[in-house]
């Protein structure tokens, strides 16, 4: 079996080079790509090709962009990333606790499971190499979990995902892929040596709530995500849901950036009133011989 191999978790601000295109931002963890292969990344809005509004890395077709501008930005993104000739998986996100898991490579599994992703899932989780996924955010929170195998899964927590525990129940598809791989002998084994990173969302102080919801979330997981009787604290609750299903508090690594407050680098479905682009959560796993 596989020991506890991964390095402690980081998220750093690194530019990405586009040949003949200039460079986008993402936050990502070079030491897990070393390791492992895995390459893992939450983007900034900046570096792509659409106009206001959604100036201008856009990923997402659900909102009034050309799909000429969104293509050409995934375009880029996944050539800087070494993933231009991989499938992208990138599923139709409808708020829920659905999962698209990715167990073989063969093209006809991987359409299925694309077709299923395209019908509405909110999560994708990867266990075969050389598969990438990518899901989209403007305020919700980005948690991209990576196992010691290369194993990755890539969740989208709105409110509603977070406090239905779609965290927790992502970790458990990936735990037992890993004992499934004979990368661990039990799924505790296998969530205890994974490592959780928490992209930059709408924070409490900017997530205003009826109190109610506060009231929800306390109950369901704990105090501390609701620090007032108007505010909600995703991280707190994405935290805990994590550390739930075993994942250790030493590598859970939170980017700690508030997604209203920094507008000019994040899209914010709040700060802009409701018209935006949205930012990515990537994830890929390159196999190595």
């Amino acid at each position: 079996m596989s020991p506890v191999s991964l390095p402690l978790p980081r998220l750093e601000g690194r530019g990405l080079s586009v040949p003949g295109e200039g460079s986008l931002a993402v936050l990502t963890d070079d030491a897990l790509y070393e390791r492992t292969g895995t390459r893992i990344a939450f983007t900034e809005r900046t570096g792509g090709t659409s106009a206001e509004p959604y100036d201008s890395l856009n990923l997402a077709f659900s909102v009034d962009d050309s799909r000429e501008a969104v293509e050409a930005n995934i375009a880029r993104l996944t050539s800087a990333l070494g993933a231009g000739s991989m499938p992208l998986i990138r599923p139709k996100q409808v708020h829920g606790t659905q999962l698209a898991v990715v167990a073989s490579a063969d093209p006809s599994a991987l359409a299925a499971v694309a077709e299923q992703a395209a019908e509405g899932a909110d999560g994708v989780v990867v266990a075969v190499p050389d598969v990438a996924a990518l899901l989209c955010f403007a305020d919700c929170v980005p948690v991209i979990l990576a196992a010691p195998s290369g194993a990755f899964a890539v969740v989208h927590a709105g409110w509603r995902g977070a406090i239905a525990r779609i965290c927790s129940k992502a970790a458990g598809e990936l735990a037992r892929a890993e004992v499934a791989a004979g990368a661990a002998a039990t799924a505790d084994q296998a969530a205890a040596q994974m490592n959780a990173y928490v992209g930059p969302h709408i924070r409490s102080e900017c997530f205003e709530c009826a109190p109610d919801l506060c009231e929800r979330f306390a109950a369901e997981l704990g105090a501390a995500c609701a620090p007032d009787e108007r505010h909600v604290d995703l991280s707190a609750a994405v935290r805990a849901d994590l550390e739930s299903a075993g994942i250790a508090p030493e590598r859970i690594a939170d980017a700690a950036l508030c997604t209203a407050c920094n507008a000019h680098r994040f899209f914010s479905y709040r700060a802009s009133g409701g018209i935006c682009g949205r930012h990515g959560a990537f994830a890929m796993h390159e196999g190595r011989a």
